[in-house]
């Protein structure tokens, strides 16, 4: 559906273009828009290695299973449905502290693992309808409390901002109240139905 949306914004684009002589404009912003993309990749990949590389350090470092350990009995409170013990949890633990630290490509792989392990333990799994912990785990991954937003700074640092860092007050507090609501949310909807 998305490359549906996005070739006919581009078509509609590229006609408007034609029909009111703006050709030209329109070639220049392609090409510097093309340039502009691959500078932005060579910057998030430097971004990205730095930190995904310091989350494996931190993993090889053992950092990151005691983190797991700190963060259990919040995990048990919002996934009560999960067994102790069960492989689910350390992927969730693994996805939510790379989210807090502002890792969200780091975090997609052991959030798809966690999904993969709660699927596993869905009561429904036949009929495809997600369990009350795979749309808690969705929530709070998707509102991602972060205590550093690694991308939009470098994203504010590529586009030349004084101040890159300037939006952590602001990512912490937009993200507390995100996750706050989402966990308020689920567990509203969660409050008598096990599944």
């Amino acid at each position: 559906m998305l490359n549906y949306l996005w070739a006919g914004m581009i078509v509609i684009g590229i006609l408007f273009g034609a029909f009111n002589g703006k050709m030209p404009e329109i070639t220049n912003a392609a090409l510097d828009s093309s340039k502009e993309a691959v500078t932005l990749c060579i910057t998030m990949m430097g971004v990205m290695s730095f930190w995904v590389g310091l989350m494996e350090i931190a993993t090889k470092a053992g950092i990151i299973k005691a983190a797991s350990r700190k963060i259990q009995p919040i995990v048990r409170i919002l996934f009560p449905d999960i067994p102790r013990g069960h492989k689910a949890n350390e992927h969730i633990t693994t996805n939510m502290i790379a989210n807090f630290l502002g890792l969200g490509w780091a975090a997609t792989p052991a959030g798809l693992m966690a999904m993969k392990s709660l699927q596993e333990i869905n009561p429904n799994r036949d009929k495809t309808i997600a369990s009350r912990d795979m749309c808690t785990f969705l929530i709070l991954n998707i509102s991602s409390l972060q205590l550093i937003p690694i991308n939009i700074i470098a994203y504010r640092s590529q586009y030349g901002s004084v101040n890159p860092a300037g939006i952590v007050g602001a990512g912490i507090v937009a993200t507390t109240i995100s996750t706050a609501v989402g966990v308020v949310f689920a567990m509203m909807m969660g409050r008598g139905r096990r599944v």
